[in-house]
């Protein structure tokens, strides 16, 4: 049968097509030319740095950094997958002018050419956004996510356990060497008191243990056939010393922490909220604090505690070694703390953080709610508090408080003495025959600046953009990304990929803003 009215557009496989430069096929405000052209405004001096010359010739920085950024933005994450894109992307092998590094050296780049310039980078491309007028550094939007680490949930060391086992060994050390030093009648006394007066006082360290040993040794060069101090030498060197050893090392690793997992050492057991069993399960993970403006993140730092409250001043403190503090701070409850707005005022940042009870504050419950100081008049001068019934709270003492960083409070009590009888002392002083608060009054006033900044237009305006702005990112990064697990192992490599993940967040928002202002102007 003919079928002469049938046509095909040329298909020769043999013949030579234009154009050849792959650049012809990348379009105007394309991912990869923002990319591109974000790197290249880098100071080359950040990623010269860890470059000392001579040996064979390295692959270029900068085409390593492009193309790390451009998969991280694309969601591929492995460094085999990065590798295979470089032999069938086009804008892969348009970024990296056809060059193809394995993935052993991508690999290599990421976790130790990348290590210590990771922040210098990342705040660079900030910089560039601020040039480009995409931000102006002056809101940051500032919460907390948890993201799963790269390793097993099952390797865990509790601390708590740990000095549980340390306490029961030193028990059973102190014990052995007491049965000892009565056997031999006091024979291995040193010459200020025996070893079991020496260690009853205080835990048994890898040191005193070693001494045990060269005193036992001592003894069974004169006595070799002694089996009795032969078995109890045997048991502190073989099983003794080797776990308090590792109880030791165990403390020292944790470095302050609960727990921390043994595949990744760096890594703290921590509650997840995205749990896939949704039961809030335990699992090894870092506390990633980003602020974040007009949905661009503006900083990050990587936390080893579960707790965001106590992650603000660490992180602002790292934040201003790269960028200028921003003048306002907007976060939720969580971090309103006295500690906090003492430091966000010391550092001439003004607070959008509400404190603990500032919604509740708004309802009528919690207005009828007689106990609650806020709900009672202060006389400054007088120092006073008056209840719903008109009976006076007066200073009892105070005294002071030092958190672990540090910060000192005054925490002041006053109580009323005329409870007994009044007809609401069971619902203001709760059963007790004393109506006592507990307060800061530097915190007292924190919290009337906060109240009255949060009602404002401007307050109002701020603290619901944040919902907007923060999240919105973290549900970029988490979701739309896939972003939910570390690839890499250790605190600093775990910096260079959020590092990684934030780039290319950034540049993503930045193509989308750029594309749509061209499409605005045709």
């Amino acid at each position: 049968m003919k079928h002469d009215h049938i046509s095909f557009i040329d298909y020769n496989m043999d013949q030579l097509i234009l154009p050849m430069d792959l650049e012809m096929e990348v379009p105007p405000h394309h991912l990869a030319r923002v990319v591109h052209q974000a790197v290249e405004n880098l100071d080359e001096s950040i990623l010269l740095q860890e470059y000392k010359g001579g040996g064979r010739s390295s692959y270029h920085p900068k085409m390593m950094l492009k193309i790390l950024v451009y998969a991280y933005a694309e969601k591929i994450y492995s460094g085999r997958k990065i590798e295979k894109a470089l032999h069938e992307n086009i804008y892969f092998m348009w970024l990296s002018n056809h060059q193809k590094p394995d993935f052993r050296t991508i690999n290599r780049f990421r976790s130790e050419r990348m290590k210590p310039i990771i922040y210098d980078v990342f705040f660079s491309i900030v910089e560039l956004l601020h040039h480009k007028g995409f931000i102006t550094l002056e809101d940051y939007y500032l919460d907390g996510t948890k993201v799963e680490a790269n390793a097993n949930k099952y390797t865990f060391v509790w601390l708590k356990s740990t000095k549980r086992f340390s306490d029961k060994l030193d028990d059973k050390f102190r014990k052995i060497v007491f049965d000892i030093e009565r056997l031999l009648e006091g024979e291995l006394k040193d010459d200020q008191s025996s070893l079991q007066e020496n260690l009853q006082e205080k835990p048994v360290t890898v040191e005193e243990i070693h001494n045990t040993i060269k005193k036992l040794d001592k003894h069974l060069e004169e006595n070799p056939n002694d089996r009795t101090v032969k078995k109890a030498k045997k048991q502190i060197e073989k099983d003794l010393l080797p776990r308090k050893q590792k109880y030791d090392q165990q403390r020292e690793i944790a470095n302050g922490r609960n727990s921390y997992s043994k595949t990744d050492q760096d890594a703290t057991f921590m509650r997840m909220k995205d749990d896939h069993m949704k039961n809030g399960q335990l699992k090894a993970g870092y506390n990633i604090q980003i602020g974040t403006e007009n949905q661009f993140i503006t900083g990050f730092s990587i936390h080893q505690r579960a707790g965001d409250p106590k992650c603000l001043i660490p992180h602002l403190d790292f934040l201003k070694s790269y960028r200028p503090l921003p003048f306002n701070v907007i976060a939720d409850s969580a971090y309103g703390s006295e500690e906090n707005y003492s430091h966000l005022e010391e550092n001439n940042m003004t607070a959008y953080v509400p404190f603990n009870t500032f919604e509740k504050e708004k309802s009528k419950k919690w207005k009828k709610e007689i106990g609650h100081f806020e709900n009672m008049e202060y006389d400054e001068e007088l120092d006073e508090f008056t209840c719903a019934n008109h009976k006076k709270l007066t200073l009892k003492g105070e005294r002071k408080r030092t958190s672990e960083s540090g910060y000192e409070s005054i925490k002041r009590t006053y109580q009323c003495t005329e409870c007994i009888g009044c007809p609401f002392q069971e619902k203001c002083a709760k059963g007790r025959e004393k109506k006592s608060i507990y307060i800061s009054l530097k915190n007292v006033q924190q919290r009337e600046g906060i109240r009255e900044r949060l009602h404002s237009k401007e307050g109002k305006d701020k603290y619901s953009q944040r919902k907007i702005d923060v999240e919105t990112a973290f549900g970029n990064t988490k979701h739309n990304q896939g972003f939910q697990r570390f690839h890499l192992r250790g605190l600093s490599k775990v910096s260079v990929e959020w590092g990684l993940v934030s780039i290319g967040h950034n540049l993503k928002k930045m193509k989308n803003l750029l594309q749509g202002k061209q499409i605005e102007t045709v």
